[in-house]
């Protein structure tokens, strides 16, 4: 399978009132073609940090970092524009690409709300759906892209438990059915081996 993301010798130092601080040192790993890797750790491990690195928004102090082709990034709360519909929220990456009235994108983004359960709500609004419908939008928004590797950081953070577990088990389902890969940051145990192929 095709190496996507190949993360060699990172280490990240910050710089406080108090002198250097080493938020990183020497990690390294690869995430393959349709593979789901969690990387396991509590807060303030440097989890997010390896995730800002990786979208550039910072700069390793030393290592090297290589991305085979677009990044797609799920944060942990859904982001959801509450005065645009489902379907309007779901196609702003393609507005922000100048791409909404690509025809391939749009098949592609019907397809996965009439897969996934969405469809009948693609006219709502953000504020009638439940946690876990929102979080199965933003997750058709970040997909609605087709990025080669989805970063996901505890997206399901901001949910109660219950709805958590019901979430955790549809959006594997999706990842696997769609063949994403994708890379998740938690601090959950039973999250990270449940959505994961290796953690």
């Amino acid at each position: 399978m095709e190496e996507i993301v190949k993360v060699v010798n990172v280490t990240k130092n910050f710089y406080t009132k108090e002198g250097e601080m080493e938020d990183l040192k020497n990690i390294s790993f690869t995430v393959h073609e349709g593979e789901i890797l969690s990387l396991l750790g509590p807060s303030g491990s440097g989890k997010s940090t390896i995730l800002n690195i990786l979208t550039n928004l910072l700069e390793p102090t030393s290592g090297e970092v290589s991305i085979k082709g677009t990044i797609g990034y799920m944060f942990q709360k859904d982001h959801l524009l509450e005065w645009r519909s489902i379907m309007d929220n779901i196609t702003l990456g393609l507005e922000i690409m100048h791409k909404k009235n690509d025809k391939k994108s749009m098949e592609r983004i019907e397809r996965l709300l009439k897969t996934y359960g969405l469809w009948e709500f693609r006219n709502m609004y953000p504020k009638e759906l439940s946690g876990g419908m929102r979080q199965r939008v933003a997750l058709i928004r970040t997909l609605s892209v087709d990025p080669s590797i989805l970063l996901l950081d505890e997206p399901f953070s901001a949910l109660d438990y219950q709805t958590r577990l019901m979430v955790t088990e549809d959006i594997f389902k999706i990842l696997k059915a769609e063949n994403i890969t994708a890379l998740m940051v938690t601090h959950d145990i039973s999250e990270a081996i449940s959505m994961s192929d290796r953690v």
